[in-house]
């Protein structure tokens, strides 16, 4: 079986969901060749697990101090070249397109005919999930932008879609549970902020020890602040060892320190929908807190507060999910001397895998969701 994977790799989330899955395939001996685009490649850090990956231009946005700068990602992009890449990527050699919402392999999938499987959070919001500023631009934005013949889901609750939304994927050491939690270690990830107005606001708070993460950030320490610049094995043992975390409302980060059980206040990207949604539903799922603006006053007001009410435990779903991948379209593609028939992707079956999470306070999930729950 060989597989094409294409990663949005905007942000750090989808490609951390991919060596989760890479990791997993190598295990059923898949042959896997990677895509990643929407950054550029020299700002793509710890790979080597993904071998010799392809790269393309893709499309991406431009932030500025928080906030979405949509006239600048206009000019970043370039749909002319997006048209002429996924023209000239050759998906034919391969059994399967999997996606988590890269277009250049989803349309160069669809022109050529190869079955394409999407996994990922944003197709999450094909359905009647919490949504933030939810408009018809952004409902064909979630259908046109990466599509395929199947589409799977990722969020933290399942919002009743429990046949086409999975729990988080997450990419956390074996040791990451059993790790030592320091007291008033707070790990901060605000990536899209303005870094001099993070390290004002954080001075003040002696009490505490941040642990800053941030493209451009030099290694260095200065009394309770401690910064790094973007790593993936050190974010994730600092990740464990921490007690709070600060962060953007990305999807992966938050999936890991909820099954971490960290303490969490999250700050989203201005006028990006998918992180304002994320926000909503961490809120509507008494998961962790959110707030629209940063102050000092604010983080401190939080850091001395009591943690969001609900816990979670998800289970493994990248081994889930990559052993039905083998089982469905592997003995399909071993029983048809013409390649896999693309109008037979077998469907992925995630409902047991809500059943094996945990909400520990079901009875605080809105109403209609405890009823729903598979804990």
């Amino acid at each position: 079986m060989r597989l094409l994977y294409g990663v949005q790799a905007t942000g750090n989330g989808h490609i951390s969901r991919a060596r989760a899955m890479a990791a997993q395939l190598r295990r059923h001996g898949v042959k896997v060749d990677f895509l990643f685009s929407g950054r550029c490649r020299q700002a793509l850090f710890d790979m080597d697990c993904f071998g010799n990956f392809a790269w393309r231009r893709g499309l991406t946005f431009v932030s500025h101090a928080g906030k979405i700068n949509y006239w600048q990602s206009a000019r970043s992009n370039s749909l002319r070249q997006l048209w002429q890449d996924q023209q000239q990527l050759n998906t034919t050699p391969y059994d399967l397109v999997l996606t988590d919402f890269e277009p250049v392999t989803a349309w160069a999938a669809r022109r050529q005919g190869t079955p394409c499987i999407a996994l990922g959070h944003q197709y999450a919001f094909l359905h009647s999930i919490p949504k933030q500023h939810d408009s018809l631009l952004s409902r064909q934005i979630f259908r046109l932008f990466a599509p395929a013949e199947l589409q799977l889901g990722l969020h933290w609750h399942h919002f009743g879609a429990q046949n086409t939304i999975a729990p988080p994927i997450l990419d956390l050491p074996a040791t990451a549970n059993d790790a030592e939690v320091i007291a008033n270690k707070v790990l901060v990830y605000l990536p899209f902020e303005d870094q001099k107005l993070v390290y004002q606001l954080l001075k003040p708070l002696s009490g505490y020890q941040f642990v800053i993460f941030a493209p451009g950030l030099n290694r260095r320490d200065e009394g309770h602040l401690h910064f790094y610049p973007p790593c993936h094995q050190g974010f994730k043992q600092q990740l464990a060892s921490a007690d709070a975390v600060l962060s953007n409302a990305g999807f992966e980060l938050i999936s890991e320190a909820l099954q971490l059980k960290k303490k969490i206040l999250v700050k989203p990207l201005q006028g990006q929908m998918e992180q304002e949604s994320n926000a909503l539903a961490l809120e509507q799922l008494q998961l962790a807190h959110q707030c629209k603006t940063l102050s000092t006053e604010l983080i401190a007001n939080w850091l001395a507060g009591s943690r969001a009410l609900q816990q979670v435990l998800y289970p493994d779903v990248a081994a889930a999910l990559c052993a039905q991948l083998v089982s469905k379209v592997g003995l399909g593609v071993i029983n048809n001397n013409t390649g896999f028939n693309k109008t037979r992707i077998p469907g992925f079956e995630v409902t047991a895998l809500w059943q094996q999470s945990r909400f520990l306070r079901p009875d605080l999930l809105p109403k209609g969701l405890a009823e729903q729950n598979g804990a």
